[in-house]
């Protein structure tokens, strides 16, 4: 039976680093607007949206083999305040990962149409719940993945 290589990088450090990823172009983009660098802009949020779509895709894929395999998700194992504050931090993670795809469809298609009065209204929040997801993601895999190891099989 042949044996079974391991990935280069683990998903969850592959979607920690597409996440990182997104946060600088996302921080980069923001930049490059202030200094009335429109193309810089744009590209810089262009590569961030596609950075955190092959995110997405990668996060479902990574979950849903979890799942398949009888895998459940890595639980938080600590206790106490660190238990708190990280599920805090997961809690509103999710709930404005959910909230942000919306958003950043909604930034782009508007930009992209060059209506950018509406664009700008938008994306005043978009831009920093986004950087706020892209960051969380990677701190929730620091904390999970590399302060609180998960048990190994």
């Amino acid at each position: 039976m042949q044996e079974r290589r391991r990935p280069l990088i683990s998903p969850p450090a592959l979607n920690a680093t597409l996440n990182g990823a997104s946060a600088v172009l996302v921080t980069l983009g923001y930049a490059m607007i202030r200094a009335k660098k429109i193309l810089a802009h744009k590209m810089c949020m262009l590569a961030a949206t596609v950075t955190s779509a092959i995110f997405l895709v990668s996060y479902v894929m990574y979950h849903y083999h979890l799942y398949i395999t009888g895998q459940g998700p890595v639980h938080f194992p600590g206790t106490g305040a660190p238990r708190y504050a990280y599920l805090t931090m997961l809690t509103t993670h999710t709930i404005l990962a959910i909230i942000i795809v919306p958003l950043v469809i909604v930034s782009l298609v508007r930009a992209l149409r060059s209506n950018f009065p509406a664009h700008k209204r938008i994306a005043r929040w978009t831009l920093p719940l986004w950087a706020y997801v892209s960051v969380t993601g990677v701190l929730i895999y620091v904390v999970l993945y590399q302060i609180y190891l998960p048990p190994h099989p």
